[in-house]
């Protein structure tokens, strides 16, 4: 009888171990709805929004097909909170130090292959929903464009191989969710969620027209290339964008020794179409110092602000700021608080656009002292509107005028559009407009070492350090004077290109070491398939085609 009762305490501690370990570490939503209850570690895929309380099972998803205007959610059931499953992975973590540093893992499978993974940024969501949601919804794809993360991480997976294993036809999409933990390592649980539904991706019909290579009519300042081409790639390319398997792309030129090789058009774009490439502006900016340079208007890059400006009637000066350069400015290295890759950046450009002056507002941010004088590369769109307004107090006339005079009549340019600060002086940061092969002749400038029709537009030394390697941003991209640098690698073989990069795909290539200039244009502003889907028609369509 003693014994009986010795192993029945021994059972009752055991037990009282046992829950005490797996209590919850921090208190969350409680599992109220019998849908909740069972479907827990499972992941409903919805198309409309609905309420919890009158979800069922029946408005589960069996199968969605993909459409232009169309809406998917994801509704996920889990046992316990975020921060409770992190708590399992560092046991000896803080509830802050958990939300601070983890958040879900998503995972995209289809068709039974792995296609992403995504440790979701530890931004993504609040602390207090880490700590308490036992349920959440998410959209996906979003026909209104509802605010969330969710769609973003979509249009990530979407752009990282999602869309061409997506062809047309039907397809199975899992999607599995883990915990994930950074502190000195990447910590990730199992899976605490999973579902999958069946994606319908319709044929899409397309007049066989669009695809077929477009003719290259004469045109004045070009001549049209004899080279050979493979036209059944360029042809394979045409029909993805025509399918929008490559979306929004608007025009496609290449020149090869000085001459049209290739001129595509797509979307309702022609040959005189004007196009809003955005960054890809901020190139001309360097151009024209450059220029302005030659002419002796500015001594030198070397150039110091306190030269141009008088530092301490703005705001939050120091002495650090009398040493910034014009060529940190060109080179995205200078030591003010502005960062367009943080959004928390008090210098962030989306700051600078609904202030009344560009310029002060760069001028009066503080220096950021962590920052190395000309040793730390950082995105800063700020720093171009300082140079324009440089350019356009040091030259006869002010800038526009200028360009058009020393850069756009002498490359027979007559047909361009700008945009303007709030000072009326030409946006030097981006959205210049020019028609495709308008870009390619300022592409072509460059290669042709700074001259057009014999004329020394820009000189060669200009030419030399703008497309040279001035800042390190990775092991295999590069910076120069706002023109950017890589390699692309193919068959054995690198193809160094420098280029201007604008946000929605657009691009002048500039390759280093054969004869050649590529203009890609498109639309795809703020969506990663727009930057993903250049190097994608680049590696696999274009330098394949052309250099044959």
């Amino acid at each position: 009888m003693k014994s009986q009762f010795k192993i029945l305490i021994l059972s009752l501690l055991t037990n009282l171990s046992f829950f005490g370990q797996t209590k919850d570490f921090v208190k969350n939503d409680s599992i109220i709805y019998p849908i909740h209850k069972s479907n827990i570690g499972k992941i409903a895929f919805i198309s409309q929004p609905i309420a919890i309380e009158n979800f069922k099972e029946t408005d589960f998803l069996k199968s969605f097909e993909l459409k232009e205007k169309s809406d998917l959610n994801i509704r996920v059931f889990l046992d316990k909170s975020l921060t409770n499953y992190l708590h399992l992975l560092s046991p000896q973590s803080t509830a802050d130090e958990l939300t601070k540093n983890g958040n879900y893992q998503f995972t995209f499978i289809i068709d039974g292959k792995k296609i992403y993974v995504e440790n979701l940024n530890i931004g993504a969501g609040s602390a207090e929903s880490k700590n308490q949601k036992t349920i959440f919804r998410v959209p996906l794809i979003s026909s209104t464009n509802e605010d969330s993360w969710g769609k973003f991480l979509w249009n990530r997976f979407f752009g990282n191989g999602g869309q061409e294993a997506l062809s047309e036809g039907e397809h199975l999409l899992k999607i599995e969710i883990r915990p994930y933990l950074k502190l000195t390592e990447v910590l990730t649980g199992n899976i605490i969620a999973e579902g999958q539904i069946k994606i319908i991706i319709p044929e899409i019909k397309i007049d066989e027209k669009l695809v077929k290579i477009q003719s290259i009519k004469p045109i004045k300042d070009w001549q049209i290339s004899k080279d050979k081409i493979d036209i059944a790639k360029i042809e394979e390319l045409n029909r993805k964008i025509a399918k929008k398997t490559y979306k929004n792309v608007t025009s496609i030129v290449a020149i090869k020794d000085g001459k049209i090789l290739i001129e595509e058009y797509f979307n309702g774009a022609n040959r005189n179409s004007l196009h809003d490439t955005r960054s890809v502006g901020k190139s001309f900016a360097s151009t024209l110092l450059g220029i302005a340079i030659k002419d002796k208007y500015i001594k030198s890059e070397t150039q110091t602000l306190k030269e141009f400006y008088d530092l301490k009637s703005f705001q939050n000066y120091s002495t650090a700021k009398d040493s910034i350069t014009l060529k940190s400015l060109l080179t995205m290295s200078s030591t003010f608080e502005g960062s367009d890759m943080n959004t928390e950046s008090i210098g962030h450009e989306e700051n600078m656009y609904p202030t009344k002056n560009w310029v002060d507002f760069t001028l009066n941010l503080p220096i950021n002292k962590t920052k190395v004088a000309g040793k730390q590369w950082d995105y800063f769109t700020a720093g171009c509107i300082v140079l324009g307004d440089i350019i356009h107090k040091s030259v006869p006339d002010g800038l526009e005028k200028y360009a058009d005079k020393n850069l756009f009549r002498p490359l027979g340019i007559t047909k361009y559009k700008w945009q303007f600060t709030p000072q009326k002086v030409v946006n030097t940061a981006g959205s210049l407009q020019l028609s495709s092969l308008n870009y390619a002749k300022f592409g072509q400038l460059y290669k042709n070492q700074g001259t057009w029709n014999g004329k020394q537009i820009l000189s060669k030394e200009w030419v030399t350090e703008s497309l040279s390697h001035q800042m390190e941003i990775s092991e295999d991209e590069f910076y120069g004077y706002l023109f950017w640098n890589k390699t692309y690698k193919l068959n054995g073989k690198d193809y160094e290109v420098y280029y201007s990069s604008g946000n929605g795909g657009n691009r002048i290539f500039i390759f280093k070491n054969q004869p050649i200039v590529i203009v890609i244009t498109a639309t795809a502003y703020n969506t990663p398939n727009g930057e993903k889907q250049i190097e994608k028609m680049m590696q696999e369509y274009l330098i394949p085609a052309i250099t044959k």
